[in-house]
């Protein structure tokens, strides 16, 4: 398998954790806001590709430093090859933390099932109902229920997080996302960075992110429904 990137250190990504990040290479989804373009686009040449003995190698150098490997994208559960490489990094002892928008229930459920993924992150990136006018025409917004459900219901450590970016969410958009993830441990929301962004022009003459205030606002509907809603 060959990754579109690796970002040696972070201490952001994997909660609790120093990790590093492997960036997974295209998405089935069309996010505006995307601010991994080339990634989405599977542009390899806008890249700095990685193969899985490259991965081995680095992870094996960094051994008592590293706790654990975040899986990002991209789109990571698009890859058959997904299954083994988190294989391969659970070998070497390393916890693996999965970034996925939600849209491949059934790889998601297989990673469960075998106990390869420790931490899953699932971005909701709009009400279901707006995902065809949005991110993708023409996709089955009952998947993330599906997704939704599984992860609430699997036992690990999870997240979901929601971009707060116009028109995609508004109040009602994360009144009602918060009530499709009732009951979950955390729920991040996270500020809209217009840099280096999919669709620049899909914003013009929009005032597209939140400020700092009404960011509190919308995480004051959100907290009310889980157990902690935290503004990234």
């Amino acid at each position: 398998m060959v990754l579109g990137g690796l970002q040696k250190n972070s201490m952001i990504d994997y909660p609790g954790k120093v990790s590093c990040v492997c960036f997974v290479a295209g998405c089935n989804f069309e996010c505006p806001y995307c601010h991994n373009p080339a990634l989405v686009r599977g542009d390899l040449t806008m890249l700095a590709p990685v193969d899985e003995n490259g991965l081995h190698r680095f992870l094996e150098s960094r051994r008592g430093f590293l706790e654990g490997v975040v899986i990002s994208g991209g789109e990571p559960t698009l890859h058959k090859e997904l299954i083994s490489l988190c294989r391969g990094i659970k070998a070497m002892g390393y916890p693996v933390k999965l970034d996925t928008n939600g849209s491949r229930p059934g790889v998601i459920k297989s990673l469960m099932k075998e106990g390869l993924v420790d931490y899953i992150a699932m971005d909701v990136k709009t009400a279901p109902s707006l995902y065809p006018l949005f991110i993708k025409k023409g996709f089955d917004a009952a998947r993330l229920l599906t997704s939704i459900r599984m992860i609430m219901e699997w036992g690990g450590n999870y997240e979901f997080r929601t971009t707060c970016v116009k028109p995609l969410v508004d109040r009602g958009v994360v009144e009602e996302i918060a009530g499709m993830i009732e009951g979950a441990g955390l729920y991040a929301l996270q500020s809209f960075r217009e840099k280096s962004i999919l669709r620049p022009d899909f914003f013009q003459g929009i005032r597209a992110g939140y400020d700092g205030e009404e960011m509190k606002s919308l995480r004051s509907i959100a907290e009310q429904r889980v157990e902690r809603c935290i503004l990234r």
